[in-house]
């Protein structure tokens, strides 16, 4: 089976995280981990020249994220995000009882940063966008950040590493930034669960409340001896990030090529279409060759494939199995 629809690293996670879990994987198990996971925050407050006071952790960017909707975005002015962006969000708002409003993303499936100022409880943006890979420049999201001053503005940076421009240096310029990142797609910890927030000192402890309302200890000792082995190793994680930035960029000429519209992409997967065949019914020939991808039946992405980037020799298997059906 070759799985391209869940956005995994194609590549195994850095040498060096492997013996830090062997080296964790001892009689200190028996031990709760340290609840504040002080070295792993100091690791990441080191890379961007912040403090442990600007870092969150949470069990993936997934447990970060609804700590934010329900300690940081619960208030009687409706929240925005776009139209077509992770499905996470809308549950989020269920879950809290938060009023939310969509934003439509224009017919090339980009953020219009003008209709983001208006009144709102919050604004949360994945940047790259899942699932169409799309990216602001950091320019418009400083002008968005500045235009909602009254207002959390959460950045979702799960794929930011593939081509995208980082907002944590504006946490300084705005203390109503919020950027959540994960260590599961470009530093091939998915099995691990580690992700992070970085934002102004009291958006921290508000989301420190929240946390500790629920579990005082969400990351285990060998989650943060391995990410913090992961974020250690700059070589490695350059190294194989340039890679999947080359897979996905030929892909999606040998996806033109073979009739398919293809949203730019700055993350590690693209958005396609093609112009002659339905989604569904590609997705279907596909699986029956033990190629997996990800439809979404969504109004406006009904006729759209999401695909991982997966090895060279994975996306040459799907460029064949494409062709045969094509044909």
């Amino acid at each position: 089976m070759i799985k391209l629809n869940t956005n995994e690293n194609p590549y195994p996670p850095s040498p060096t995280v492997i013996e830090a879990l062997q080296r964790a994987a001892n009689e200190s198990l028996r031990l709760y981990p340290d609840p504040e996971g002080k070295a792993l925050k100091q690791t990441i407050a080191d890379m961007y020249g912040l403090t442990q006071d600007n870092v969150f952790l949470g069990n993936g960017s997934d447990e970060v994220l609804a700590h934010t909707f329900l300690g940081l975005l619960t208030h009687e002015l409706p929240i925005l995000f776009p139209d077509v962006t992770y499905s996470f969000y809308p549950v989020y708002c269920a879950l809290y009882d938060i009023q939310y409003q969509t934003v439509p993303l224009d017919e090339d499936f980009q953020v219009n940063i003008e209709e983001y100022a208006q009144p709102n409880g919050g604004i949360v943006l994945a940047n790259p966008n899942a699932p169409t890979g799309s990216a602001i420049n950091v320019e418009n999201l400083r002008r968005l950040i500045d235009h909602s001053r009254n207002s959390v503005v959460v950045v979702d940076e799960a794929y930011v590493d593939f081509g995208a421009e980082s907002a944590i240096h504006l946490v300084k310029e705005f203390p109503n930034l919020l950027v959540v990142q994960t260590l599961s797609k470009s530093r091939s910890l998915a099995g691990l669960r580690v992700g992070f927030a970085i934002g102004n000192t009291c958006l921290i402890e508000a989301l420190n409340l929240v946390k500790n309302c629920f579990n005082s200890y969400p990351l285990g000792r060998l989650a943060l001896a391995g990410a913090e082995a992961s974020l250690r190793d700059t070589e490695y994680f350059e190294r194989t990030r340039h890679l999947i930035i080359q897979n996905r960029d030929l892909l999606a000429e040998e996806l033109a090529a073979l009739g398919f519209y293809v949203v730019p992409s700055k993350a590690n997967f693209l958005f396609v279409r093609h112009v002659s065949y339905g989604a569904r019914e590609i997705q279907q020939q596909l699986r029956q060759r033990k190629i997996v991808v990800r439809h979404f039946p969504h109004p406006r992405t009904v006729d759209f494939l999401r695909i991982s980037i997966g090895t060279p020799e994975e996306c040459a298997e799907l460029i064949k199995a494409l062709r045969e059906i094509l044909s």
